[in-house]
């Protein structure tokens, strides 16, 4: 029973959009990191895990959305920003990491919240 409450679409994908941009911030990580290392290509969260999230978030699968997993990609449109041939820009990374905190933030927000309801629900308390 208890299991049903924690497997509703809409709470399986703020999950996974949680794991998204814990991982999106290790990317932005690496990638400040990696500024001045010569040839070092940027990395992001592959395209394809949003677009995948939200054609399953669309049709309300649980088992589609429980099944996906965010994963890093070298970010093929980033152009070379040095002769070396990095394609980390500082600016582009700062504010990636500004939007992907906000990003953690709401989808904090919203999980928090839907779990404080289902303690309302089960102890009448909130």
């Amino acid at each position: 029973m208890i299991e049903a409450l924690f497997n509703q679409p809409d709470y399986l994908a703020a999950k996974k959009n949680l794991d998204a941009a814990v991982l999106r911030q290790d990317a932005i990580a690496s990638n400040i990191a990696n500024l001045e290392t010569p040839g070092y290509k940027r990395v992001d969260l592959a395209p394809s895990f949003q677009k995948e999230l939200e054609r399953a978030s669309s049709a309300a699968d649980p088992q589609a959305i429980a099944g996906l997993k965010p994963t890093l990609a070298v970010d093929t449109a980033a152009p070379s920003v040095s002769p070396d041939g990095n394609t980390v820009n500082l600016e582009k990374e700062l504010m990636q990491m500004n939007q992907n905190a906000l990003t953690h933030s709401y989808e904090t927000e919203l999980v928090s919240n839907m779990l404080a309801r289902m303690r309302l629900a089960i102890t009448g308390h909130a």
